[in-house]
């Protein structure tokens, strides 16, 4: 079997009796691929003109499209920002013609956002550019490797969340 960094790593870590270096691994395999992840889609994002903050508030519009409101705290509650973050991303994601914002039709002091047409579009294509990419990583491992690991991290994400 190859070797990667992880496996090097391991063989200089000495003296811990409570480390059990299956899961040191597993966890650091893990922590490596989120960061090349995270780098990746940043690359993905900034071909696209966007920031990882913008599309995150374009990726919760976007599933939010088929309800009748949502508001600027709303989105600050999901997305856990201050008002003054989220009126800054707002603010220029508007200038962009990305979104608009609309005064509520049930609070007269307040608006409503919608994903503009363009908005939409910025975030499908970025989004799809970087599904393109994951697709080729993916491609490392067979349909039935893919379903394995997916159950096995699945796993793992629930023992962590119980």
């Amino acid at each position: 079997m190859e070797r990667d960094k992880i496996d090097t790593f391991l063989e200089t870590l000495h003296g811990f009796p409570d480390m059990d270096y299956e899961v040191e691994g597993i966890v650091d395999r893990i922590h490596s691929l989120d960061h090349r992840f995270r780098r990746q889609l940043a690359e993905t994002l900034a071909d696209h003109d966007l920031t990882s903050a913008e599309w995150g508030v374009l990726k919760s519009l976007y599933h939010r499209r088929q309800e009748d409101t949502c508001s600027p705290g709303d989105l600050s509650k999901e997305l856990e920002l201050s008002s003054g973050a989220m009126t800054s991303r707002l603010d220029k994601l508007e200038q962009r013609g990305f979104i608009r914002r609309h005064p509520d039709p049930n609070d007269r002091r307040g608006v409503v956002l919608e994903l503009t047409d363009a908005g939409e579009r910025a975030w499908m294509e970025s989004t799809n550019a970087q599904a393109k990419k994951e697709a080729l990583l993916g491609g490392a491992l067979t349909k039935r490797e893919q379903r394995e690991l997916n159950a096995l991290l699945r796993k793992l994400m629930l023992a962590f969340d119980s």
